[in-house]
């Protein structure tokens, strides 16, 4: 297949990427910054493009056969537009070329639910503070990105991650349609799902979809640590510890 992946300098686009190419696609990494991307293959175009730029969005759309999305950017105070504006141009482009199928990121809070099996300490206080505070304006923006996709007559899937954390290679990782119990996904396996999602899985299409990785998984504070205060997160341009967990 001919796959696009938009922010695919972060390290979850790169680990698509590389599965992708090994699995035999022909990809299109769209990056701020080609000079950056480390990913190289016999099937692997670079394009510099910005998702915030439609014209360049509709030439990184034109031939696909999938799209997906790995549009990701830090906690801060400040308004975030780039997972709504970046996902309206990418569907808009998506439809003058008639390609069909997109996968996107988001987060498994946006399930609305407890996090099953957990106490009352993390339920409470320490999801909430997250949520409500460090990360308002991101999952704000996540709410509207999932909101457009859902007005779109597409095939659309979006993927809702735990707190993200780098492993060496892809797990025996959780699936499901509800939020399910643990804390975590490893960026290895919610690729591994981005990727099958677009290609191989017809089930979830106009669905939302829990990864969660079981095995070898971080500690909250060494979480909030990478991922708040500009740990070993996903960079892409100028960004450091993209959210989607």
């Amino acid at each position: 297949m001919n796959i696009v992946i938009f922010g695919a300098n972060g390290t979850t686009g790169r680990l698509a990427a590389e599965q992708a190419g090994a699995e035999g696609h022909a990809v299109t990494a769209v990056t701020r910054r080609p000079a950056d991307f480390p990913v190289r293959g016999p099937r692997l175009r670079v394009l510099e493009a910005d998702v915030l730029d439609p014209a360049a969005v509709e030439r990184a759309v034109a031939g696909q056969d999938a799209v997906i999305s790995t549009l990701g950017v830090p906690y801060g105070r400040r308004p975030v537009t780039v997972y709504s504006v970046g996902i309206r141009h990418i569907t808009r482009a998506m439809a003058r070329h008639d390609v069909r199928r997109v996968v996107g990121v988001t987060s498994t809070v946006l399930f609305g639910t407890a996090a099953p099996g957990e106490g009352l300490l993390f339920r409470k206080v320490l999801e909430p503070s997250v949520v409500r505070f460090m990360g308002r304006t991101v999952y704000d923006d996540m709410r509207r990105m999932e909101e457009i996709l859902r007005e779109t007559d597409l095939d659309w899937t979006v993927v809702r991650p735990g707190g993200l954390f780098d492993t060496d290679s892809v797990s025996d990782y959780r699936v499901g349609r509800e939020r399910l119990p643990g804390r975590y996904t490893a960026r290895a396996d919610l690729a591994h799902e981005l990727l099958r999602q677009a290609v191989d899985d017809d089930r979830h299409v106009h669905a939302f979809v829990d990864v969660r990785t079981t095995q070898g998984t971080p500690s909250f504070l060494d979480l909030i640590r990478n991922e708040a205060f500009g740990g070993k997160g996903e960079k892409s341009g100028n960004t450091k510890g993209r959210v989607h967990g």
